[in-house]
């Protein structure tokens, strides 16, 4: 493992029902195949990748309500199982934006 495995998430903004965040994943890190668990509500997350790595990090999600070129994504988070692969070589980064209705 590199040096700086460590996901970077810088929030923009945070509320209980809206955020927005500038998100990191290094060389080297992966996502487990996962649902996020919400208290109440429908959870969705629309998620723009700003960079690709060079390879690796390929994003899958068991439902996607839209998948546009395989750099913008609208789905349900805590409905449908949802993980990256591991990073082989540079970083991902991208524009989450997370509602929970």
């Amino acid at each position: 493992m590199g040096m700086n495995t460590k996901v970077k998430n810088r929030a923009i903004f945070s509320s209980r029902v809206f955020s927005i965040n500038y998100v990191t994943y290094p060389t080297n890190h992966s996502v487990r195949d996962h649902i996020d668990p919400v208290q109440q509500g429908r959870y969705y997350k629309l998620n723009f990748v700003l960079r690709t790595p060079r390879a690796g990090g390929v994003f899958s999600c068991a439902h996607c309500i839209i998948n546009l070129r395989d750099r913008i994504y609208l789905f349900r988070p805590d409905m449908h199982a949802h993980s990256v692969s591991r990073i082989d070589s540079g970083k991902r980064v991208l524009l989450s934006f997370a509602l929970n209705i």
